[in-house]
């Protein structure tokens, strides 16, 4: 790479900044927060659900995102984690960030944010040269201010974002369909099985606390754990992989995946289709039907629906506000990382209708999962070709 290098720090408008801790405990309501997961599952920040927090004034001053911002990992589990970066693409609301992130404002008068994001996405960062391996994997924001980066032209680097942006435009396009797809099947859900609105209702009479014909079940008897575990030297590389970072929060889509090829341990088998929760801090909300086969984290639940007809109330009920508060609720207390508990989520009531009920249920469900998988597999193919694309235009053999 021919272009000038620079010290990154010369390119801030105003110092970086570590950002807020919040104990669990009086999260809920406030401010939106950015937290590891959010940076992780989405590259670039948008309007996506968050966890809430409480600020004050000082901090809202100090402590708050911008649009342009880039936000580094400041710490992570695995190694590539340390360091990623992702770019504050849009704020309807005001959002802070939380401890484990670093906020960078770049003066704009000097660098574009967004080419930024895509050359620490790039093989040629030199992020690797101030990771530090410990317990976590991590960066200091003091050793991100003296990296050295490449700087070329104003122009050049506008010339890259006008090449790579599109496939982000178009990928975040398809975001907002699928949540929008996600919406319309939470709600009727909810309209179904916890308001008790389904077609017909108005005739039919509550017995026990379910409809008359319905059937009082738990999540065990419509459902099973699947524990199919395989060491990572029996996959092959490109298996698709699904980690707790690749889960996106409150979204039943799991669109994003990494490969086997990072996996050092033993790991748990899943099939299109099935379901996986994300059980460390299930307040988290992290759970989703995978669209492909692969291999997922030891910290998931894989689930297997007992019939094809309960695919679809077995998923929206896993998902649901409802039952997440719940297994919040009863999970396994640890020094740092809660669990949730498979013998307690099973027991989970769920109110089980008539077999042409389901099937209707069912018959709209199936559809929405089916338009989510078919967007999510473009989205892997825009993100394909972007990722091919970027390290070309970062080492100069293509010119922008």
């Amino acid at each position: 790479m021919s272009w000038q290098q620079i010290r990154f720090g010369d390119l801030y408008m105003i110092p970086s900044r570590n950002g807020l801790m919040r104990p669990s405990r009086v999260r809920g309501q406030g401010v939106k927060m950015v937290n590891m997961g959010e940076l992780f599952a989405n590259q670039l920040i948008g309007d996506i659900p968050m966890e809430r927090v409480p600020m004050n004034e000082r901090e809202l001053e100090n402590s708050s995102l911008a649009e342009s911002d880039l936000l580094f990992a400041r710490q992570s589990l695995v190694l590539e984690g340390a360091g990623q970066c992702s770019y504050v693409a849009s704020l309807p609301e005001p959002t802070t960030f939380e401890s484990h992130l670093i906020r960078v404002r770049l003066d704009q008068a000097k660098a574009i944010p967004l080419f930024y994001h895509y050359y620490f996405r790039s093989p040629f960062s030199g992020m690797s040269t101030i990771v530090q391996q410990c317990a976590q994997a991590g960066i200091r924001a003091s050793e991100l201010a003296e990296l050295k980066v490449g700087y070329p032209p104003i122009e050049v680097q506008k010339a890259v974002v006008d090449l790579l942006a599109p496939y982000d435009t178009l990928i975040e396009n398809n975001r907002r369909r699928m949540a929008l797809l996600e919406e319309s099947a939470r709600l009727l859900y909810r309209e179904w099985f916890v308001r008790l609105r389904f077609p017909g209702y108005e005739h039919t009479p509550i017995v026990d606390g379910v409809p008359q014909g319905w059937e009082r079940k738990t999540l065990g008897d419509l459902c099973s754990e699947i524990r199919d575990m395989v060491l990572p030297e029996a996959l092959e590389p490109d298996t698709p992989y699904i980690g707790l970072e690749h889960i996106p929060r409150r979204s039943i889509s799991l669109n994003e995946w990494g490969t086997a090829e990072q996996v050092t341990s033993s790991k748990s088998r899943f099939k299109a289709g099935e379901i996986i929760f994300g059980k460390i801090r299930p307040y988290f909300h992290k759970v989703g039907v995978a669209f492909v086969d692969g291999v997922a984290s030891s910290d998931s639940i894989v689930v297997r629906p007992a019939a094809d007809t309960l695919h679809g109330l077995v998923l929206m009920t896993m998902s649901s506000d409802e039952f997440v508060a719940v297994t919040a609720q009863q999970m396994k207390e640890g020094s740092k990382m809660p669990r949730a508990d498979w013998k307690q989520m099973k027991a989970y009531s769920v109110p089980l209708p008539p077999s042409g009920l389901l099937s209707n249920f069912d018959g709209v469900i199936q559809p929405i999962v089916e338009q989510l998988k078919s967007i999510s597999l473009a989205n892997q193919k825009l993100r394909t070709a972007r990722d091919l694309l970027l390290p070309r235009l970062m080492s100069g053999e293509l010119a922008a």
